[in-house]
């Protein structure tokens, strides 16, 4: 059987795959098993934020894999302290908890968050508030805080404690905040549900909020951080700093890791016991994220991002049929309508999917967030010579999608 075939037989299909086996990857691209180049703008969901195979990382990793890959947390190890100081220097947070992914960093905000109101003398204070579109991953509690039921009608009943509010709607923030609130947890720009950033007033309120009442306020930093928003974090573009955050993706440089930084009283709430990751903060894991961080903090990839992605945003909005361009650095959405122009494959696939299918057929990868919204976030490494070949790709792509007069 070949990969596919395996894949049909023996993988849990939790993902629609497309038709294509990858192999190899290198900078802004990766290769199948016939050998064919693409032009790689998904990065692994903002990943691979310094490309693939980044020499630093990998060089980083198999020094690493040679002298210690794993003994638990039950003992300290010389990488993971150096990791969570790079970490709180950057960001301005004080301590950090390592775990193996966003959703897991997310679940440990949540539990920080309500262990805070008990440890502050209010146990009632177990609601955390979320905004609709949000999404923070696919453990159980994550899902719940996702702002999206398409995510968590199958799962149901769902943990108890949750609020949303549309987001950007200051009334509603304002409206659904109380004092049974512990925690307001954002997304600086919102990936899932088409890359929509933040108003500064919707996060100066929810700060706001959260000092009044004596609240969290939590910033999932998963997609939006170490440079994906051209600001190291995405929380920078805005006069409002969190008192916890939680990071994954762009950190590992490609190897799986997550974390949930935290400052002033909210980095001394857990206690051994509370919470723990057998996995978390590894040796291997801290030797990738110390490579990649500073990596994206000394090569200048964080300014890298802000300048191509202004000018990918610019040459994304001279394109046919693309009515909207949003978004911060290299996260960016762009929203679709080719109203009265015929499909020219199957007219009851959405024509995002359709662009998108026709794009990985001329050598370009590519997301769709929505029926007619797509979204980008290559490497932050990408230069403005492959932004122009990802146009020149993509506007072949869109030609062949939709019947043009």
């Amino acid at each position: 059987m070949n990969t596919i075939e395996l894949d049909n037989q023996y993988v849990m299909h939790t993902y629609a795959r497309l038709p294509v086996v990858f192999v190899r990857g290198e900078g802004c691209f990766v290769y199948d098993d016939a050998g064919r180049q693409y032009l790689d703008l998904l990065a692994g969901i903002a990943v691979n934020g310094l490309g693939h195979c980044h020499p630093k990382v990998v060089e980083a990793i198999r020094e690493q894999a040679g002298v210690l890959m794993h003994t638990c947390n039950l003992y300290h190890t010389a990488l993971q302290p150096k990791l969570a100081k790079l970490l709180a220097e950057a960001s301005g947070m004080t301590k950090a908890f390592f775990c193996n992914s966003g959703a897991e960093a997310n679940e440990a905000a949540i539990k920080l968050a309500r262990k805070a109101a008990k440890l502050a003398g209010y146990p009632e204070k177990t609601e955390i508030i979320t905004a609709l579109g949000s999404f923070h991953g696919r453990t159980l509690a994550a899902i719940t805080a996702t702002g999206q039921s398409k995510y968590q009608k199958a799962f149901t009943p769902l943990p108890p404690g949750f609020m949303y509010v549309p987001y950007n709607d200051v009334d509603a923030l304002k409206e659904a905040a109380g004092e049974k609130t512990c925690a307001i947890m954002m997304e600086p720009v919102q990936g899932e549900s088409g890359v929509h950033p933040a108003t500064p007033e919707f996060l100066r309120v929810a700060r706001e909020l959260c000092d009044s009442l004596g609240a969290a306020l939590i910033f999932d930093e998963v997609q939006t951080g170490l440079g994906r928003t051209g600001k190291l974090f995405g929380f920078q573009h805005y006069d409002v700093v969190p008192d916890v955050m939680t990071l994954a993706k762009t950190l590992g440089g490609g190897f799986p890791i997550g974390a949930c930084l935290a400052k002033g009283k909210y980095a001394d709430v857990f206690e051994p016991g509370d919470h723990a990751s057998t996995f978390g903060g590894n040796p291997l894991a801290c030797a990738a994220a110390i490579a990649a961080t500073t990596e994206i903090i000394e090569g200048g990839w964080v300014e890298n991002s802000r300048e191509v992605g202004a000018y990918f945003a610019e040459r994304l909005r001279a394109l046919p049929g693309i009515t909207e361009v949003r978004g911060m650095g290299l996260m960016i959405g762009a929203d679709l309508d080719f109203s009265g122009f015929p499909l020219r494959s199957n007219p009851e696939t959405p024509v995002a999917k359709q662009i998108v299918i026709e794009s990985l057929a001329k050598g370009l990868i590519i997301n769709a967030t929505g029926e007619t919204t797509l979204r980008f976030v290559p490497p932050l490494i990408i230069s403005k010579e492959l932004v122009d070949m990802a146009i020149q790709r993509l506007q072949a792509a869109i030609c062949e999608s939709v019947a043009q007069q």
